[in-house]
């Protein structure tokens, strides 16, 4: 992609206690609106998760603006380009959870899991096992049409419909876990980072999240050791591991991810319907 790329899309989060969101929220809301960006920012007592498109310029003056909150001060984003923004419209919203798990026990703020970072992880994958000799397990945390989009090659995948079943879902499985290092895994850090304070919450003894998840290891290392593309939250619907869009896109009618090679059946009709909702039941 060229140089000369207009937009910049952000992503980043951080757990802390963000007890004033409500008096907040205005004061986003006007920052984003006068620098045109478009997203989402979620405001949460648990901390702030965000998804932001614009120019350079505009996204380093929020970014700056951000990080004057000392509670933001050190928040990590990761970037990628498109030709045009990757939100349609400005949304700053007030929930309960970054992300939902509805587990209230969980306060990642107050001890995050043990993290590895990209260019650690790729070393542990290239030779087979962690530093101490142990087998490596990565372990998705996704909804299954995302991981359908693409993963880490031998990924265990539960197959979950939404994040609120991983809890139970790995605690009945964390026999299979026994002598093994397991990396949780994200589109961006997130959900993993709950995962893993969950898995630690509940006897698993050598288990990590992924720093920053797909789209920071896709900044760092490339697509080593993962096969196909990552499904992410905007119009651009999935990113290869040189951040680009790809051809993939989702169906208007029923949301399903939909390939390239499915785009050529005849069941799918843009904006209308695709082979995956045909199939369904009526």
């Amino acid at each position: 992609m060229s140089n000369a790329t207009p937009f910049v899309n952000i992503a980043a989060y951080k757990f802390i206690t963000f007890d004033d969101t409500a008096t907040q929220r205005p004061r986003y809301q006007e920052i984003c609106a006068r620098l045109d960006l478009k997203g989402t920012i979620l405001l949460t007592p648990e901390g702030i998760n965000m998804f932001l498109s614009g120019t350079r310029a505009n996204i380093d003056e929020y970014l700056a603006w951000l990080r004057q909150d000392p509670r933001f001060a050190d928040i990590e984003v990761k970037e990628s380009l498109s030709s045009e923004q990757s939100h349609k419209r400005m949304l700053v919203k007030l929930k309960s959870e970054i992300i939902t798990m509805r587990m209230p026990l969980i306060k990642p703020e107050e001890g995050r899991a043990p993290f590895v970072e990209a260019k650690t992880l790729k070393r542990w994958l290239d030779q087979g096992h962690d530093d101490d000799g142990k087998p490596v397990v990565m372990v998705d945390t996704r909804n299954d049409f995302e991981v359908d989009v693409g993963t880490f090659e031998n990924t265990v995948d539960y197959r979950i419909k939404k994040f609120t079943e991983f809890p139970a879902v790995i605690e009945e499985h964390k026999a299979d876990f026994s002598g093994k290092t397991v990396v949780t895994f994200c589109t961006g850090g997130i959900r993993c980072e709950k995962a893993a304070i969950h898995m630690q919450n509940i006897g698993y003894e050598n288990v990590y999240q992924l720093e920053g998840g797909i789209l920071k290891y896709f900044e760092e290392v490339g697509g080593d050791h993962y096969t196909g593309d990552c499904f992410v939250f905007d119009y651009r619907t999935a990113l290869n591991p040189k951040l680009e869009p790809t051809e993939t896109v989702q169906c208007f009618a029923c949301r399903a991810v939909v390939t390239p090679r499915q785009q050529l059946s005849p069941d799918y009709v843009y904006g209308v319907s695709c082979p995956a909702c045909v199939k369904q039941p009526a």
